[in-house]
């Protein structure tokens, strides 16, 4: 199946969408993006995830051209040229075309590209067995809630996690956990499941709000706050949520297990809660 490109409202061949080399987006990195992915064809939260690209697009001063009904109607477009049995969505929307000057230009048209390509699931036995994880500084500026195209931090980190062997990179900051490089970040000690608090810190997944609502409804206690570093490397289980990750055991923290080394039972529990609320 063909791999499907957008730009400014026409779709057409990925291969054939070109932005111009003075588009601020690549000049400056000004710009948003949002990533969507389906399930049995069927786009997941498709709402949320367009109410947090407007949210973005608003922290920065960017006026979206299309309403939320237009970007639904264009995601359900592309997957229908794209006819993937799953796929995954890609949205940026940079402030446009302009002469290369910091300042924001009087007057430009946002640039708005997208990309349905094939979905590539995780693969099935990291589930089973969990993954390995490592630790960072996070270096990344003041406002992690704005899902900025700006992910050199997010890049470095992910590629140095790689390098060790890790499949995600932790992000710590002021010897508190923050997120993932690609993740968001649960940790769990007794009975009680704790993350990174919504904030400039962390960008809020749409499955992280998920998973938390399905905790609570679960029963277990769930405390949004800051986690210190010493109560991560003491955690019974470390879990990621994220829109590909969906919930996925951490058993390896900096080369030492996590608990028992083995996918913990809250994880288990919110990765089936998780997988019964698809339908």
């Amino acid at each position: 199946m063909p791999d499907i490109g957008f730009l400014n409202g026409r779709f057409m061949p990925l291969e054939q969408v070109l932005v111009p080399v003075e588009d601020r987006g690549f000049q400056f990195g000004d710009g948003v993006y949002e990533v969507i992915r389906t399930y049995r064809g069927v786009p997941y939260q498709l709402e949320a995830h367009l109410a947090r690209l407007e949210r973005s697009a608003q922290a920065i001063g960017l006026a979206l051209p299309y309403r939320l009904r237009e970007w639904q109607d264009f995601v359900r477009e592309g997957l229908a040229l794209g006819a993937h049995d799953e796929s995954k969505v890609y949205i940026q929307v940079t402030r446009g075309v302009a002469p290369r000057d910091h300042a924001f230009p009087a007057s430009t048209s946002p640039t708005m590209v997208m990309t349905v390509r094939a979905l590539r699931p995780l693969d099935a036995a990291l589930r089973e067995t969990g993954v390995e994880a490592a630790t960072m500084d996070d270096l990344r500026w003041g406002r992690c809630d704005i899902k900025s195209v700006n992910l050199l931090p997010n890049v470095m980190a992910k590629q140095k996690a790689k390098e060790i062997g890790a499949f995600e990179a932790i992000f710590l900051r002021n010897g508190m956990v923050t997120e993932g490089a690609v993740s968001n970040v649960m940790v769990v000690r007794g009975e009680v499941l704790m993350t990174a608090p919504e904030g400039e810190r962390i960008l809020s997944g749409v499955t992280r709000s998920v998973v938390l609502a399905l905790a609570r409804k679960a029963g277990v206690t769930v405390q949004e706050r800051a986690v210190s570093v010493e109560e991560l490397r003491s955690a019974d289980e470390v879990f990621l949520t994220g829109t590909t990750v969906e919930v996925l055991a951490v058993v390896r923290l900096d080369g030492a297990p996590v608990g028992t080394g083995r996918p913990g039972t809250v994880t288990g529990l919110l990765s089936a809660r998780f997988q019964a609320s698809l339908g």
